[in-house]
Parts: C-alpha cells; sequence; structure tokens
C-alpha cells in the first residue's frame, strides 16, 4: 500500500462554511495557485460534484486530469484519479471536525503515484508542498469571507 502525507490546520469558520468553499470547483482557480481550470463533468442526487476536470499548472508538472469525488457526510470528501498525462494514482481527502463554536480543523491526506520515476522522498516532499499550499489557499479563501 502507497504511503501518503497529511497535514492538518484550523480555520476561523463552521464545518459548512469550509467545505462549501472546496464544494466550489468553479472558483479553485481564484484560490490555488496549481489550478488553472475547473470544469464539473457529474454530479450526484444532491448536486454535488462526482467528477471533475482539473487543468493543473505546478511549475515543471503541467497536467489535464479527470478526479472522482466521494462525499462523506457533511464532514468529509474524498478523490480518486480517473484520468491523466502525468499521473498513475491520485488519491486524497479532506476531513473537517469542529474545533469550537466557529472553527474547523481541516485533514488533507493525499497520495499522489507520478508516471516517470521519482524518489520517495522527493515524492513525498512535492505532496507536502501541494498540501500545505492547498490549506493555507483553502484557510485564507475561507476567513476572507468570499463566496
Amino acid at each position: 500500500m502507497a504511503e501518503h502525507t497529511s497535514s492538518s490546520i484550523t480555520i476561523e469558520a463552521a464545518p459548512a462554511d469550509v467545505l462549501a468553499v472546496i464544494a466550489d470547483f468553479a472558483r479553485y482557480p481564484d484560490w490555488t495557485g496549481e489550478v488553472k481550470e475547473a470544469e464539473v463533468l457529474a454530479t450526484d442526487a444532491q448536486g454535488r460534484a462526482e467528477q471533475v476536470r482539473l487543468v493543473m499548472d505546478a511549475g515543471a508538472i503541467k497536467d489535464d486530469q479527470v478526479l472522482a469525488y466521494t462525499w462523506t457526510g457533511e464532514n468529509s470528501v474524498s478523490w480518486t484519479l480517473v484520468k491523466s498525462q502525468m499521473l498513475r494514482a491520485l488519491d486524497g481527502s479532506y476531513i473537517l471536525k469542529s474545533a469550537g463554536a466557529a472553527a474547523t480543523e481541516v485533514t488533507y491526506q493525499l497520495t499522489v503515484d507520478v508516471k516517470i520515476p521519482m524518489l520517495g522522498m522527493i515524492k513525498r516532499k512535492a505532496e507536502k508542498v501541494i498540501i500545505d499550499r492547498a490549506l493555507a489557499g483553502l484557510k485564507k479563501r475561507v476567513e476572507s469571507g468570499e463566496k
């Protein structure tokens, strides 16, 4: 089984507000550095994204990928790779836990497997950078109050 990288951050907002930003894929280019385009391809009965196409530009790695999303209750979303030019696998999740009256602890887990050979240590460092940037961007976006 592949190892995953994980990190957490506390955001000064209710879990529902955090999840609303996570679920708003059309706005990802506004707050994530790597996502240049996001298009919801399919939704579930509740209107949540089930498949999303993302155009990524992370410097040396540029990719056009499709991810399948699974929403578990109101506090968790996970995704797996459907197709990609650069990746063999991309599994991740956001898990939200209430951290007081108006705060949420967000844990982001990520496992990436690239098609090109890469040392495990370098891959973990890349995963950590992706996670830290995403959590910082999510915190800034949610706490700014923008919808």
